[in-house]
C-alpha cells in the first residue's frame, strides 16, 4: 500500500480506502459500480441498446463483423457497452457428462443458484465435438487509478462524488492523451468529432437515485449494480457456489483492490481465462511508475551537472 493510501490521501496506485474522499468528496456517498456476471448472460444486448438510447449515442454500424454474432466488435466513442460473443469447441468449465442425458431435467436445473444459466457446457453424448457461448457485456472499469484521468490536461475527465469516472466534452481538447493510458482499451475519439467519450455510469441517473440504464435493462440480473463493498461480497459468494457445483473455471476480474488499478469499480465473473474476453491478464495504471521515473530523472540530471561542473573544474587548470 502506497503511503497516501495508508493516510487516507490520494495515492498513484496501490488500494485506495477513500476514492471519493481522495477526490476531494468528504461527505461523499458509498461507492457504486457494477458486478457483471458472464454466466448468467445471454448475449441479448439489451444493456446496448439501452446504453444507446438514454445517452443519445450514435449508432456504430449494423453490419455483422464476421466475427461471430457482434456488430460492434469492442468499446469506443459510440459504444459504451459491449457484449463479446465467444464461440469455444468442447465442453468445459463444468462437470463432464457421459451417457443418455435427460435434456428435460437439464433444462430445469439452468438458472438455479447452482449452476449457471449462461454458457453451460454442451453435452455431447456420442463424443462429437460441440460449441459452447461465453457472452459477456463489457463496459468502462470506473478505475480506483485511472490512467485516463491522470494524464488529461484540461481536467475533462474527474472523479465524481460515486467514485466514478465521468467526461466532460465541454471542455476535452481532444488532444487523445486518455486513450493510450487506458489500461483496458476503453477510451476512445469520436470520428468527426474529435473528442473523446466513453460510459459515465450514468452519472445523471445516479444523481435523482436511479439505477444505471444498462443494469436495469438486464433481464437476468448478468448486470448488477450497487454499492462496490457489497458487490464484491455477493460476487464472492457466487463464485463459491458456481465452485461447488463443478463450475471450477470461475473466477473474479477486476475486483481485488491490490490489483493493478487499485480495483475497478466494473468487475466481472469470468468463465476462462481473461483474454479469451478481449481483457488484459495484467492491467497497470500508467501512474504506477511515475515516483520511480521522477527519481531516475532527477538522478541523470544530478549526473549531467556533475559531469559539466567536473568539465569545467579541468578547463581551468
Amino acid at each position: 500500500m502506497t503511503e497516501g493510501a495508508d493516510r487516507g490521501g490520494n495515492a498513484l496506485y496501490g488500494p485506495q480506502p477513500d476514492v471519493s474522499g481522495a477526490a476531494g468528496y468528504p461527505d461523499a456517498p458509498p461507492r457504486v459500480g457494477f458486478f457483471t456476471d458472464t454466466s448468467v448472460c445471454i448475449g441479448c444486448k439489451a444493456c446496448e441498446v439501452a446504453c444507446k438510447e438514454w445517452n443519445a449515442i450514435p449508432e456504430d454500424g449494423l453490419e455483422l463483423t464476421g466475427m461471430s454474432y457482434d456488430n460492434t466488435r469492442g468499446l469506443g466513442a459510440d459504444t459504451w457497452r459491449h457484449v463479446a460473443f465467444v464461440e469455444q469447441s468442447g465442453p468445459s468449465g463444468g462437470p463432464e457428462v457421459t451417457g443418455d442425458v435427460d435434456v428435460f431435467a437439464a433444462a430445469s436445473r439452468l438458472g438455479t443458484a447452482a449452476e449457471p444459466a449462461g454458457p453451460v457446457p454442451l453435452v455431447s453424448p456420442d463424443g462429437r465435438t460441440e460449441l459452447r457461448w461465453l457472452m459477456s457485456s463489457d463496459v468502462c472499469k470506473h478505475c480506483t487509478h485511472a490512467g485516463c484521468l491522470d494524464v488529461c490536461p484540461t481536467g475533462s475527465l474527474f472523479r465524481t462524488e460515486f467514485g466514478t469516472v465521468v467526461v466532460q466534452q465541454d471542455i476535452c481538447n481532444g488532444c487523445g492523451y486518455c486513450v493510450p493510458a487506458c489500461p483496458y482499451g476503453v477510451i476512445g475519439r469520436r470520428e468527426g468529432d474529435g473528442r473523446v467519450w466513453k460510459c459515465t455510469l450514468c452519472y445523471d441517473r445516479l444523481g435523482v437515485g436511479l439505477e444505471p440504464a444498462c443494469a436495469k435493462s438486464c433481464p437476468t440480473d448478468s448486470i448488477q449494480f450497487g454499492p462496490l463493498d457489497e458487490l464484491r461480497e455477493r460476487a464472492r459468494e457466487r463464485v463459491a457456489r458456481l465452485h461447488a457445483a463443478g463450475v471450477t473455471d470461475a473466477r473474479l476480474y477486476g475486483e481485488s483492490p491490490e490489483d493493478g488499478v487499485g480495483g475497478a469499480g466494473a468487475f466481472f465473473l469470468l468463465l476462462d481465462e481473461p483474454e479469451v474476453y478481449g481483457l488484459p491478464p495484467d492491467p497497470q495504471v500508467t501512474t504506477r511508475d511515475l515516483p520511480a521515473m521522477w527519481r531516475h530523472a532527477a538522478a541523470a540530471a544530478v549526473t549531467l551537472a556533475a559531469l559539466v561542473l567536473g568539465s569545467c573544474a579541468r578547463r581551468k587548470r
